[in-house]
């Protein structure tokens, strides 16, 4: 008789268990950004919504910024680090190729020995890691996931590039994902444009800077995030209706029973344009943390999140539909239940 391998089978329905974010202390207007773009606080409000956004010191680090945000999502969970199993992080900015960060997060919370590790997915990379945790939770390969998005994106931006400068800032969110009595979090509908690969992407690789200083020394320039802002603008609007529509129906659901909609703070239009052709209820709520944080990629859905609810535009229990695309360009979107939440911590 052949040898058969065991199998697990883990929670039949999952859902998030709590939320925790940190905010930067430093608040950044639009004059302050606009010099070094020739540009104005009209001009940028105009074209993306925004009024100001939050830049990290040198103390606010990945590291440090993650652990503040998971601890608030333990704390409203009511669950305690020892009790995680696993850690993702979702980033763009960890900027050492290795090791990753998740390892290092996971001990300094006391979830030493789960298992932990980095995905890059730019802006949609928090949807893409809160898919593989429900999916390790329902399969029993981890029993409860801590899932951070963090990103420190002014260590990658030129101040003097006016298609970046004005929109990317700093921040984190977490989410514990974990078993739950009834579905909490719906399919994920998530996918790739490889065509579009250049539309967001840093400017030159590690090989060529290294190249550069040889040849230029001191003159050579460091790599950039860089985009094709029209060609994202385009291809967003044009592209995820359909992937909203999918995620919500996979879900078994109308856009009418929708309480909130919490889309990836890429830009106040983009956002605008997608809650006009969904046509959503007069009584769903729509994230537009942007106005306030700027585009944080990775860890725009769950800061978001966290403002709909201490808002009191949302409340724990609401449904709500997210979705986010980004770098790749990728995309991912999944109908949750809104968990409880603990305001913004400091740094500890």
């Amino acid at each position: 008789m052949a040898t058969q391998i065991a199998q697990t089978t883990g929670a039949q329905f999952t859902a998030i268990l709590g939320l925790g974010v940190y905010r930067p202390a430093r608040v950044v207007t639009n004059d302050e950004v606009a010099g070094p773009i020739d540009s104005s606080d009209e001009w940028i409000r105009t074209r993306s919504g925004i009024r100001t956004r939050r830049f990290a010191d040198d103390s606010e680090t990945i590291h440090s910024m993650s652990v503040a945000a998971a601890r608030g999502a333990l704390e409203s969970a009511k669950i305690a680090a020892d009790q995680v199993d696993c850690v993702i992080v979702a980033t763009s900015t960890h900027l050492l190729l290795t090791p990753a960060a998740a390892p290092r997060i996971a001990t300094e919370l006391g979830a030493g020995g789960a298992a932990a590790f980095d995905i890059s997915a730019g802006c949609a990379g928090f949807c893409h890691g809160l898919a593989m945790a429900s999916d390790l939770v329902r399969a029993g390969t981890s029993s409860r996931v801590l899932v951070i998005g963090v990103e420190k994106l002014t260590d990658t931006i030129n101040p003097a590039d006016r298609s970046t400068a004005f929109l990317f800032a700093d921040g984190a969110g977490a989410v514990v994902v974990g078993p739950a009595d009834e579905p909490g979090i719906g399919p994920t509908v998530w996918g790739s444009d490889g065509t579009q690969h250049q539309a967001i992407r840093q400017d030159k690789d590690w090989i060529e800077f290294f190249t550069e200083i040889e040849e230029k020394g001191l003159d050579a320039v460091r790599p950039y995030l860089a985009m094709e802002g029209t060609a994202v603008f385009r291809w967003a609007a044009h592209s995820l209706e359909k992937v909203c529509r999918d995620a919500v129906d996979r879900a078994g659901l109308a856009m009418d029973d929708l309480d909130a909609m919490i889309p990836h703070q890429a830009n106040g239009r983009i956002i605008e344009i997608m809650a006009r052709v969904l046509k959503l209820p007069e009584n769903c709520a729509l994230a537009n943390d942007i106005e306030e944080a700027g585009n944080t990629s990775a860890a725009s859905i769950p800061l978001a999140m966290e403002t709909l609810l201490r808002t009191g535009e949302s409340k724990p229990g609401d449904t709500a539909l997210l979705i986010a695309f980004g770098a790749g360009l990728s995309y991912a979107a999944q109908v949750v239940k809104l968990p409880e939440f603990s305001s913004p911590r400091p740094l500890s």
